[in-house]
């Protein structure tokens, strides 16, 4: 039975360490993408990535007949709107994936923290039991 209690705790604080891990990478990831936008924030993402696609699907709508008869080539303002779209989307996907990383390293600091104390109290048990 104790070792059933230590291995608890052992992986307790694995569980701890990569919690600690995922939740420091996570900070500094959502930091590179933010510089990496700047000037503009993450808070202001999500409107400028809706407000370039809108533009961009606005023009797409006007030149794709064009372009798919072979009549005519993507306009300079329609590959910049949808390199601006990509590259948006990608910053919104890279900050959503450090946003979730920081909360399963908060749930692993959490369950390890649990796991701890409950190899603690086991071997509190077995102690008191002797």
């Amino acid at each position: 039975m104790r070792a059933i209690a230590v291995i608890i705790i052992i992986l307790g604080l694995a569980s701890l360490v990569f919690g600690i891990l995922f939740t420091t990478q996570s900070i500094s990831a959502r930091q590179e993408v933010a510089d990496s936008i700047a000037p503009l924030t993450l808070d202001e993402l999500d409107n400028k990535y809706d407000e370039v696609k809108a533009k961009q699907g606005a023009l797409k709508m006007a030149e794709e007949p064009g372009i798919q008869s072979g009549q005519a080539q993507p306009s300079a303002m329609y590959n910049y709107l949808t390199i601006q779209k990509t590259g948006l989307g990608l910053a919104r996907t890279n900050a959503g994936t450090a946003t979730a990383i920081m909360m399963y390293g908060l749930i692993d600091i959490i369950v390890g923290l649990g796991l701890v104390l409950t190899g603690v109290a086991m071997l509190r048990k077995l102690q008191s039991e002797s």
